[in-house]
C-alpha cells in the first residue's frame, strides 16, 4: 500500500491517534480545524470498517468535537461526511472521515447541508 497516500502519512502531521485510528488536519480545509479521522488499517470506505472500527471512530470524533470547540468558540456545529466511491467524490481510496466545523455565516445560507453534495438538491 506504499502509493496510498493515507498508508504513508508523514507522523508529524497526526494530531491525535487511538488503537485503530489517526487524526489529522485537513490539507485542503474547507473550514479551520477541518479534521480526518483515518483507520489504519487500509479500508476503501466505510463501509468496509468493523465494529471494533466503528466504536473506535465514534469516540474519536466526539473527542475532536470538544477539542475543537474548546481551541474556537465561534464553532457552533458540525458537518460529518465521507465520499463511498469514485461517483460519490472519493479521489483517496483509503477510507477517511471528514469532521468539518461550523460558524455562524460561514455560508450565506446553510440550510440542507450535506445535500449541497448535489447542488440544485440542497434547497428545499
Amino acid at each position: 500500500m506504499s502509493k496510498c497516500a493515507f498508508c504513508s502519512i508523514e507522523s508529524e502531521r497526526i494530531v491525535d491517534e487511538s488503537e485503530l485510528f489517526f487524526v489529522i488536519r485537513d490539507g485542503f480545509p474547507v473550514t479551520p480545524l477541518h479534521a480526518l479521522v483515518i483507520p489504519k488499517r487500509h479500508v476503501t470506505d466505510y463501509f468496509g470498517l468493523n465494529d471494533a472500527e466503528l466504536e473506535d471512530l465514534q469516540g474519536l470524533l466526539k473527542k475532536h468535537k470538544e477539542l475543537i470547540q474548546a481551541e474556537d468558540a465561534d464553532v457552533t456545529g458540525f458537518n460529518i461526511g465521507m465520499n463511498c466511491g469514485e461517483d460519490a467524490g472519493q479521489t483517496i481510496f483509503h477510507c477517511h472521515i471528514h469532521l468539518i466545523p461550523r460558524r455562524k455565516g460561514d455560508t450565506e445560507n446553510p440550510r440542507g447541508g450535506v445535500r449541497g453534495v448535489i447542488m440544485e438538491k440542497q434547497q428545499y
